[in-house]
Formats: C-alpha cells, structure tokens, sequence
C-alpha cells in the first residue's frame, strides 16, 4: 500500500514538517486541528468555538480524503485547561452523534499559536 498526503485549502496550512493528513488503503490518519479559520487566518476566544472551528477543520481533512466524521474511530483531545472539558464535550457530541468514535482526553501545558484545544483523528473508509 502507498502514503497519499491529503491537503486542503479548507483547513489551516501545516505549520511544521506533516501533512494535514495521511491515507494509507482505507486508514485515514488526520493531524491535529486547531482552532485557525483557513478563511480569516483568525481564532476565536471560547474553548465552545474553539471546539467548533477545530472540528470543522477536522472535517474539511476528512471530506479531502473521501470520507467523514462518520468514518472516525479514534480522536484525541488535548485541551490546556481540563475545567473547560464540559463545554467542549457539548460542541463535540453535536459532532458525533451516532456511534461516536473512541476518544482520550488530555491535559496539556501549551498548544500551537495559543489554542486551548487541538484534535486529531483516524478514520476508516467504508466503515
């Protein structure tokens, strides 16, 4: 099987050595978003739209490698103040809906250009 690096103009430009996302077969494995409007090259305050932004990020990748949030197995979250938890976990929910994926949560000392949360995830194809 062959590495193919997905990208898209509808989430921020890598800001280091990797790739928006790698597919490899029908694995989908999708770096970490953070909250950076592509469009605005902005972020938002609230860890709620924070969570929104990341997570639309997350599915412009997903949707560039052909599949959808549906299609997600595994996230991680990490998030610099876990008392925020809450409040992402409600934007996140209304994400995934049905069958959500697995998840961990974890607490972190900083995030890229200040974000208070960053998500990752693998998907698979056809699942």
């Amino acid at each position: 099987m062959q590495k193919e690096t997905v990208l898209t103009s509808k989430a921020p430009a890598p800001i280091g050595p990797y790739s928006q996302a790698i597919r490899v077969g029908n694995l989908v494995f999708v770096s970490g978003q953070i909250p950076v409007d592509p469009a605005t090259n902005t972020m938002p305050q609230g860890i709620g739209d924070q969570t929104r932004v990341v997570l639309g990020n997350l599915q412009a990748v997903l949707e560039a490698a052909g599949c959808t949030l549906a299609d997600v197995v595994k996230t991680t979250v990490y998030m610099k103040d876990l008392a925020e938890f809450v409040a992402m976990n409600q934007v996140y929910a209304a994400f995934f809906k049905e069958t959500p994926p697995a998840r961990a949560t974890v607490g972190v000392s900083d995030l890229p250009k200040g974000a208070r949360v960053e998500i990752d995830a693998i998907a698979v194809l056809g699942v």
